[in-house]
């Protein structure tokens, strides 16, 4: 392996280190966007059940809040429940842009690796061929082992690229569809605190069928 990387010249080490943050990225994101952790069930059953029995306390509200990302945006509304439908849920939509800003980060430095990986691998490509052109200006075609080294380098830093970007494009468009579904999730579930509270489906169980 250490000889790969001393065969593929100096640009291995940007592609080490975008390999490292990617992989890096791509843990934690699994992480961080499993929907227990950021759309857990039966919160909205909680809150609408804090409301009916005129328990909401600001204490629960922060704990709602402090708990996970749809907490957050239930909490939005919570804290305006006095105020009409249409207030909570301008203060819902707020705090959800931010809420969705949090669970988009690191993507776009991921999707930068995907594109600049293969980049670096081409430029790889481009450095050994140069090389293989200036020996073969300079001493012909007769030293095959210098003309190897050329070739070699440039294959080694391509195929790097290409290993580095492949599973990065992959990752970045799941986690971007992941982040859609959960988004959607806390979007249904918020709409549905607020028409709950508002006396729109007094005759649904919140966290049951629409």
């Amino acid at each position: 392996m250490l000889e790969l990387i001393k065969a593929g010249g100096w640009l291995m080490l940007p592609l080490l280190l975008c390999s490292v943050i990617a992989m890096a990225i791509i843990a934690e994101r699994f992480w961080t966007l499993q929907k227990k952790r950021i759309a857990p069930n039966g919160l909205v059953l909680q809150a609408w059940q804090w409301a009916k029995q005129g328990k909401l306390s600001k204490k629960q509200v922060q704990s709602l809040r402090d708990g996970s990302p749809l907490g957050r945006v239930l909490a939005a509304g919570l804290v305006n429940l006095g105020h009409d439908r249409e207030i909570m849920k301008e203060s819902i939509e707020d705090v959800g842009r931010h809420v969705v800003h949090e669970l988009e980060r690191y993507l776009n430095t991921l999707g930068t690796i995907a594109s600049i990986a293969p980049l670096l691998g081409l430029l790889g490509t481009v450095i050994g061929m140069i090389k293989v052109f200036a020996v073969i200006t300079t001493q012909g075609v007769g030293d095959a082992g210098v003309l190897a080294g050329g070739i070699s380098e440039a294959l080694i830093t391509t195929a790097t690229g290409l290993t580095v970007a492949i599973p990065s494009v992959m990752f970045y468009r799941y986690f971007r569809g992941r982040v859609d579904e959960l988004v959607l999730t806390m979007e249904q579930e918020a709409l549905k605190m607020v028409e709950v509270l508002h006396g729109e489906r007094e005759h649904d169980t919140p966290g049951g069928p629409a």
